[in-house]
């Protein structure tokens, strides 16, 4: 289906429709964003009973929308078309747009946060990290069927690492997933046509929308109204489904507001909406998860786009602690044709030559547990502005990741491995590639793709070091809460959608107790 045809919307699911008059809303809770965070928080406070709407800048895509096409999914499920990048546009980062958000394109990877994580947090001021956590943890872990991935579903590409890492000694092992209908299609990250993942749309909201709760797809918020020290709801402008135009100004007043529309996202709302900010740390303390690819070139086909994406990694070189001195995090990765032909090296002929070698390419994603900091501030409509640039302490993690990738390629039989540098390195010996130093590296060397922003709406109890509390409520204007990644107080060096969904959850019932 085109993005201008009319679409069935799941009965609850409205798109606002054209006119000249500003549209209002009254409800008792707002949850602007439908990710991880704000699905959840949809869903928990529609089971509880509360008047709730939920508020999606993108569209709703149905299973039989997912066309699998890089062309039409990439503007469909991605912010600014899958083009968002750091101002100097050093690192893309990749964040979901549309009902479901991130989930719905993600690969479903599931971890729990570490202990040494939580300890850090609880060190610098953050409450209730204890056995009520892990609850929450257990009770989203069921709600989306978490289990380990099946040793059958453990494609070529993954097998190269668990082969590599097993050759070497090194630690790691098999991952777990959400997904319950999976056919090993391979190609989640453009969504799933066969309704296989069990993310944010499936599990929460559709089921909020049975419970009562109501959702205005294509609606960007641009404000939160607050008066008087309190948050009193939401305004922003329906879009035009085919050109992105606003076309109707929408007001919806409520007595709480829940912020999930990501750790960019949010920041840059309330940054834009003028909230009270004494201390200017909103937008501040952003980390990313900065990754690159580094590929093995094998003798045997891996056809590394079959089955499901990422199902290993190796934990060897990541450490959690504050003083942590090595903090990579290493999972397969693997691209889709079209960005595959711009990873690739060389012009013409010889980049032709390269992406003829597409099928027995097996590839590594070195993502760092990032100390660098960065800082978001609000741009045009759906644009914003990101600054972040690596840390010299960070660069050397990646050349260590980097190293390390091409080790692991090797011991698992690769003749060669590219170095994504610029230009790409193309190295027959592990001798070659342990040449590889922090000097070789720099802005846009590697071109480097983040997927996990997180901190900018950082969580703790005390209101001039921390944006919000230990349950997500603003310091300094009542009835608003964070249930997204901006709550995190750190990086934490792995994927952050369990984490997401639980933090939803947990802010969930917190704004279930304020509204009594």
């Amino acid at each position: 289906m085109a993005d201008d045809e009319p679409q069935q919307l799941p009965d609850g699911m409205e798109q606002v429709p054209a006119g000249d008059e500003p549209v209002e809303y009254d409800t008792e809770v707002v949850v602007v964003g439908l990710g991880a965070g704000g699905g959840m928080a949809l869903h928990q406070l529609a089971e509880a009973g509360v008047d709730v709407i939920g508020v999606e800048m993108g569209g709703y895509y149905g299973p039989e929308e997912m066309t699998l096409a890089e062309e039409q999914m990439m503007p469909r499920l991605f912010a600014e078309g899958g083009a968002r990048a750091t101002a100097d546009m050093a690192i893309n980062i990749m964040q979901g747009k549309g009902v479901g958000g991130s989930t719905v394109h993600n690969t479903n990877l599931c971890k729990r946060l570490p202990q040494p994580i939580l300890d850090r947090w609880e060190n610098n001021g953050v409450e209730g990290l204890g056995d009520q956590l892990q609850d929450d943890f257990a009770a989203v872990e069921q709600m989306l069927n978490v289990h380990p991935i099946p040793d059958d579903r453990i494609n070529a590409n993954n097998q190269m690492l668990l082969r590599g890492i097993a050759e070497l000694g090194y630690q790691g092992g098999g991952l777990s997933y959400n997904r319950r209908l999976c056919r090993a299609s391979g190609f989640c990250e453009l969504g799933c046509p066969n309704d296989g993942k069990e993310n944010a749309t499936r599990a929460l909201i559709l089921p909020a929308l049975d419970e009562g709760a109501q959702v205005l797809v294509r609606v960007r918020i641009d404000e939160i109204l607050h008066e008087e020290g309190r948050a009193v709801g939401v305004a922003g402008v329906a879009l035009d489904a085919e050109t992105g135009r606003a076309r109707r100004e929408v007001v919806i007043r409520a007595e709480s507001v829940v912020l999930a529309a990501s750790a960019t996202g949010s920041a840059s709302l309330a940054l834009k909406s003028g909230l009270p900010d004494p201390h200017g740390l909103v937008g501040r303390r952003l980390h990313i998860h900065p990754g690159a690819f580094v590929m093995g070139i094998f003798d045997e086909e891996i056809e590394g786009w079959l089955g499901v994406p990422q199902s290993a990694e190796c934990t060897e070189f990541l450490e959690y602690g504050e003083d942590a001195d090595q903090r990579v995090w290493m999972v397969t990765g693997f691209t889709h044709p079209g960005t595959s032909a711009g990873l690739m090296p060389g012009f013409g002929p010889a980049h032709g030559a390269m992406m003829r070698l597409y099928p027995n390419v097996a590839a590594i994603i070195t993502m760092l547990h990032d100390e660098t900091s960065g800082a978001v501030r609000p741009g045009e409509g759906e644009r914003l502005h990101i600054h972040y640039s690596l840390q010299q302490d960070d660069y050397a993690q990646m050349a260590l990741g980097m190293r390390e990738a091409a080790r692991i390629l090797f011991a698992a039989g690769a003749r060669e491995v590219m170095l994504p540098l610029s230009p790409p390195r193309l190295v027959s010996s592990m001798s070659e590639a342990a040449s590889l130093s922090v000097g070789d590296l720099g802005p846009l060397n590697p071109p480097m793709i983040a997927v996990h922003p997180m901190s900018t709406m950082w969580m703790g109890e005390d209101p001039e070091s921390s944006v919000v509390d230990s349950y997500g409520g603003y310091h300094h204007l009542d009835g608003l809460f964070v249930a997204d990644g901006s709550l995190f107080p750190s990086s934490i060096g792995g994927p952050p959608q369990i984490p997401i969904y639980t933090m939803g959850r947990r802010v969930a019932r917190r704004v279930v107790d304020r509204l009594g």
